[in-house]
């Protein structure tokens, strides 16, 4: 192992709680083209059995760090080409250890435009920079006036050139520059104002026309919005350091003096104290307030993608209804409601479109054409989308149900977000070329009910809709990051070789969409697989991608009964040692979880496989082919309560968490717009982090506090202890940083507009929900 690779396993080691000898492992895993599934699952003697959540970790500051070393590369080779690499220069470049700090150090010598300094200098004002400095009993003016020429009209010419030569100086030392960063960092104050006369334009963003706080607090959903209200001209935002102190002189200015010995009453000392407010305010304040900016923006978009993708992960790892005949519609009310009926495979049976609302009015003939196909196709389960015309249709088909004998189908109603994007997606066409775009919509929202994470593979993750501000942060880490959750996910649970489509298959450890469809293809000309040993006849899948994928794909009653398991086909040798000892056949043994736990895992050690996959290989032939996902359970939505007109404070309701997000979590209960569980409302404790207490897809018990038709706004509590006026600066104050106002600036003195910092915190929580509910 190279020097750099042991110092990247020691460092990234040290971050996600591991040994260097785990990380150096995982680390040359991942390079030989090893995926996070397979590691995760498979390699666990390797690793020490890191986690998938370390190894993902391990990956993106593995990438990190050799962009790191990559850049520190070309930094030497610059300054190496200059003739200014220096032993201790060389070191200083060598010991840097984030980008920031790498391009302080860098910035003396990094090729640019010619500057006001370099002019200076070319113009021979060098040495009255050098002599300003090192005589600073002498007058500044008097030093200058030997520097008079053609070029340098006169004193104040010859000191400003000075000036810039000093300033750059100051403004290019790296020790400095990152003192203040650190400073700023800790003191800074970011400031929104509404730009003139775009008050009414702009008032979704009311909040923030007149709002302050620590930059050091400012949550991920605030900074956001707050940088939409930039970009779309409606505010502006500022950086503020030391506003409220009263000394003459500011702390930075004070750094900047200390770090050249300034701040004596000789002449010099006063003129260069003069230079270094000046360079403080000119030059490295604009510096940095970008800095802090763009740091503002990468830390919220970091925590926005990190809540995108724990949400999507719960979205895709929600229950699944499983193999059963389903309806889907998807509602509409002029267009009509579009039908699609799909058996337990997931095999389109029967379409149609009804319409039961203005202008037709044919509420009877669509019930009874519903009724016939869910007799016909013996239908257990009905999906409803939940967008425009949800609520009627749903009310429509209860109506219709109470008619019908029992068994009835149960109905549901089901997330759509997302499947418009599929209808009109090549994946879509590829699988129902013949079918109107209107009516695989239908597909999509029954097939999700059947098997959430099968049907949405389908759609681009970021497409699905359960993240805040997804379209104003980076898209290629976003991407990134949720093609990393849904490559989990699905190796999580595991695909059926034989009816997954290939968009699953794509998914799986070490495949592809090419092989993918190559699977498909082999499987189509060639029949079901009996075997995953028969995957290696696939055009172009080798030994090595077998290796990769053969454990997270499922064959049910094939010829090898393990082949159903999750253990790796390189590991059968072991299992059937282990269903050896127990003197059964394989078949029988599965599931027997009372001979299996009689076993002692110690015995079938080998010099390959350790005690981790000897214990995995037990527990999965005690429950084999076992689904990580909770079981299925649904909401059931108040009756009568149909629209937010309807709803009252007090009332308890029954809904779907359909997002969550920093400052609490979304709840759909069945009136077209989601109501807000703000986080001090999640339960009768403080609670950091929404997360803990629900996620996407829990059916939950809420109470209404308010609600606010005009702005579209419901207010929803789970707490327990009769709050229902509780509010969200109560947890806030408490020190918490889980409430919106928890991490709010608390410096003393007025603020513009005479709103006191308590109104900023109060306001706040409006933010929130006026930004929260644009999604709706």
């Amino acid at each position: 192992m190279t020097t750099d690779a042991k110092r990247h396993a020691a460092l990234i080691a040290t971050e996600i709680g591991a040994r260097p000898e785990q990380a150096a492992a995982a680390i040359a895993l991942l390079d030989e083209g090893a995926t996070v599934p397979f590691i995760a699952r498979y390699r666990k003697e390797v690793t020490g059995a890191l986690d998938d959540t370390q190894l993902r970790m391990l990956s993106e500051r593995l990438s990190y760090l050799r962009d790191l070393d990559a850049r520190r590369e070309t930094i030497l080779g610059s300054i190496r080409e200059q003739g200014k690499l220096t032993e201790e220069l060389e070191l200083k470049i060598v010991s840097a250890v984030t980008k920031a700090e790498l391009e302080d150090i860098y910035l003396p010598y990094k090729p640019k435009r010619r500057t006001k300094a370099e002019i200076a200098r070319e113009r021979g004002l060098g040495p009255l920079a050098e002599a300003i400095l090192a005589e600073r009993a002498a007058e500044p003016a008097k030093l200058a006036e030997s520097y008079i020429t053609e070029e340098i009209a006169d004193v104040k010419a010859a000191l400003e050139g000075a000036r810039d030569i000093i300033a750059e100086q100051f403004a290019e030392n790296a020790d400095l520059v990152g003192r203040l960063r650190g400073y700023m960092k800790e003191r800074a104050f970011l400031r929104s104002r509404v730009v003139d006369g775009k008050e009414e334009a702009g008032a979704k963003f009311s909040d923030y026309f007149d709002h302050v706080e620590r930059w050091s607090g400012v949550p991920s959903h605030r900074a956001l919005a707050m940088l939409r209200g930039r970009n779309e001209d409606v505010l502006s935002l500022d950086i503020e350091v030391d506003a409220d102190d009263p000394s003459p002189v500011k702390p930075p200015v004070r750094m900047v003096a200390e770090a050249y010995a300034l701040g004596g009453d000789l002449p010099g000392d006063r003129w260069l104290m003069e230079v270094a407010g000046w360079t403080w305010r000119v030059k490295l304040f604009l510096h940095l307030t970008l800095d802090l900016m763009r740091d503002l923006r990468e830390q919220a978009e970091e925590e926005a993608i990190r809540v995108f993708a724990r949400n999507l992960k719960d979205l895709l790892l929600a229950a699944p209804a499983g193999s059963r005949s389903t309806m889907g519609l998807d509602p509409g009310i002029r267009t009509g409601v579009k039908v699609a009926v799909v058996d337990g495979t997931g095999k389109l049976v029967a379409t149609t479109t009804v319409y039961p609302f203005p202008p037709r009015n044919d509420v009877r003939g669509t019930q009874a054409e519903l009724a016939s196909l869910i007799r016909k196709h013996n239908v257990e389960l009905v999906a409803i989308g939940n967008g425009t015309g949800s609520r009627e249709t749903e009310k429509l088909v209860a109506e219709m149900l109470g008619d019908m004998p029992a068994p009835k189908p149960l109905k549901v109603v089901v997330s759509e977000a997302g499947a418009s994007v599929y209808s009109a997606s090549e994946t879509a066409a590829a699988e129902f070329p013949d079918l109107d775009v209107s009516l695989r919509g239908a597909v999509s929202i029954a097939r999700r009910l059947q098997d959430p994470l099968a049907e949405l593979v389908k759609i681009e993750p970021k497409s699905i809709g359960v993240g805040q501000y997804q379209h104003d942060v980076d898209q290629y880490r976003l991407a990134k990051a949720l093609d990393a959750v849904v490559e989990d996910a699905v190796n999580a649970v595991g695909v059926d070789l034989n009816t997954a489509s290939a968009s699953l298959l794509a998914r799986v450890s070490g495949l592809g969409a090419s092989l993918a469809e190559a699977i498909v293809a082999h499987r189509n000309t060639n029949g079901a697989f009996s075997s995953r040993k028969e995957l290696l006849e696939v055009t172009r899948l080798g030994q090595r991608t077998f290796e990769q994928c053969a454990g997270f794909l499922r064959i049910p009653n094939g010829n090898e009964p393990l082949d159903a398991s999750s253990v790796h086909p390189e590991a059968y040798g072991v299992a059937r040692r282990i269903v050896s000892a127990c003197g059964r056949d394989v078949r029988a043994l599965m599931g027997d979880s009372g001979a299996l736990k009689a076993l002692d895992p110690r015995v079938f050690v080998d010099e390959r496989f350790g005690l981790p996959t000897v214990r995995d290989i037990i527990s999965e032939l005690e429950k084999p082919g076992r689904d990580p996902r909770p079981a299925f359970r649904t909401a059931t939505f108040a009756e009568g309560i149909d629209d937010i007109k309807d709803l009252k404070p007090g009332m308890s309701l029954e809904g779907t968490v359909t997002n969550v997000a920093a400052f609490g979590a979304f709840v759909d209960i069945g009136v077209h717009q989601d109501g807000l569980v703000h986080v001090s409302q999640l339960a009768d404790r403080f609670v950091k982090d929404a997360h803990e207490v629900v996620k996407a897809g829990d059916v939950v018990k809420v109470r209404v506090l308010e609600v606010d038709v005009k702005r579209k706004r419901i207010s929803l509590s789970m707490r327990k202890d009769g709050d229902a006026g509780g509010r969200p600066q109560q947890q806030a104050r408490s020190g918490g940083k889980g409430g919106h106002q928890s991490q709010q600036a608390q410096r003393g003195g007025g603020r513009s507009g005479g709103q006191s910092r308590e109104q900023a915190s109060q306001g706040s929580f409006g933010a929130a929900l006026a930004e929260a509910f644009k999604r709706k």
